[in-house]
């Protein structure tokens, strides 16, 4: 994914030229006119790094970074002042309020790409620390569930896993919606109008803290612990902070057991950073041949992560009675990849648990499909004490 860079500057040629020069470089250009523009688009769009002029009307370079590094949502985004002030106190002034690196106009196009480049790079290796950090604390074991495309129930699938684990193990679970805009699990279970993960991911990184985190969680009935994506179709763009949702997986982990992801369908660039920080991923199939040879080229995706195959549970998910049903032994030679459980239909038990406001599987506990429900949290209870 491109970095993105705000220029803000009152020079309208500048603004062009250097844009477009740095869109060159493959670089995701936004630009403001003023300090006011420009404080209210690095708020909203969370720019990788702000390219700043100091000599502006009204509000000049020096007030917007101070305001920038008051805010905790841009108090670490790099800032690199970009004016015609050659004056050395000009320089010690801009590094005072807080700018990270200084150029004098004119300066040559390769000399601004390398200090862009270097100081996006810092932030880079910064922002690994703080993974590396969160990841060094958790304790607890994350499973990712998935599909090819959507309708395949993959929140439901979710949700009675994480319940499963907590039936089986009576400790910590957590289950996490990661798909803002798109919140179903919030409604299902009686909880609707969640948005604390969207406050997360509109925040800085340095805002992701474990506190943070444990104050987003919904205590629940059904004794899982919620982490709720917004009903709000606006909130999809959300989807885009990908840096906060590693940190945000990575505090998850630090606070229950087993954390159960609910990752939506395909491959967006969030999923595939958050894929490999899963100890399980669970894949839903249905056994339709259309979506069989999607599922194959998802596992194929997967295993391009650096992720082994054999680890991907694939789960048949029945949903509803019908003669046309593949057998699990035709989806699973279709598919080349072994079926770890196969849900029959259960209509009657989905519709009495959301009326309950309750995962199905505890509705119901001794019904079939809950027993396969069991079954998976039995097979990931394994994985943690194989590992």
């Amino acid at each position: 994914m491109a970095n993105k860079i705000l220029i803000i500057d009152d020079d309208v040629d500048t603004l062009r030229l250097v844009g477009l020069m740095l869109q060159r470089q493959g670089y995701q250009i936004s630009a403001a006119t003023n300090g006011e523009q420009g404080l209210a688009k690095a708020l909203e769009e969370r720019p990788d790094l702000i390219l700043l002029d100091v000599m502006m009307p009204d509000m000049d370079g020096y007030e917007v970074t101070r305001r920038l590094r008051k805010n905790p949502a841009t108090q670490s985004t790099p800032i690199l002042m970009f004016t015609a002030k050659t004056q050395l106190d000009d320089k010690v002034a801009g590094f005072e309020v807080g700018a990270d690196d200084y150029l004098t106009k004119p300066t040559h196009p390769t000399e601004l790409q390398a200090h862009v480049k270097a100081l996006l790079g810092r932030a880079g290796a910064r922002h690994e620390d703080e993974i590396a950090t969160a990841l060094h604390e958790r304790n607890g074991r994350v499973v990712g569930v998935l599909s090819a495309r959507g309708g395949l129930g993959v929140s439901s699938v979710a949700t009675n896993v994480a319940a499963a684990l907590f039936n089986r193990t009576q400790s910590e679970v957590i289950l996490a919606e990661l798909i803002p805009g798109k919140g179903t699990i919030g409604m299902e279970l009686g909880v609707p109008g969640q948005k604390e993960l969207s406050e997360i991911l509109s925040g800085s990184t340095v805002e992701v803290t474990k506190e943070k985190v444990q104050s987003a969680l919904v205590p629940h009935g059904s004794g899982l612990k919620l982490l709720l994506a917004s009903e709000n179709p606006r909130d999809l763009y959300l989807t885009g902070q990908v840096k906060n949702y590693e940190i945000l997986i990575a505090r998850l982990a630090t606070l229950a057991r087993f954390v159960t992801l609910d990752l939506g369908t395909g491959l967006p660039p969030f999923v595939q950073k958050i894929l490999p920080l899963c100890h399980d991923r669970i894949v839903v199939i249905e056994g339709a041949p259309n979506t069989i040879n999607q599922t194959k080229l998802l596992i194929d995706e997967i295993a391009n992560l650096g992720i082994d195959k054999l680890g991907v549970l694939v789960v048949l998910n029945n949903r509803a009675r019908s003669e046309t049903q593949m057998a699990w032994t035709e989806v699973q030679q279709k598919l080349g990849h072994s079926i770890a459980t196969t849900l029959t239909p259960a209509p009657e038990m989905f519709i009495s648990a959301a009326r309950l406001h309750t995962p199905a599987m505890m509705s119901q506990p001794t019904n079939v499909t809950s027993q396969q429900f069991l079954k998976i949290a039995d097979l990931l209870i394994e994985h943690e004490k194989a590992k």
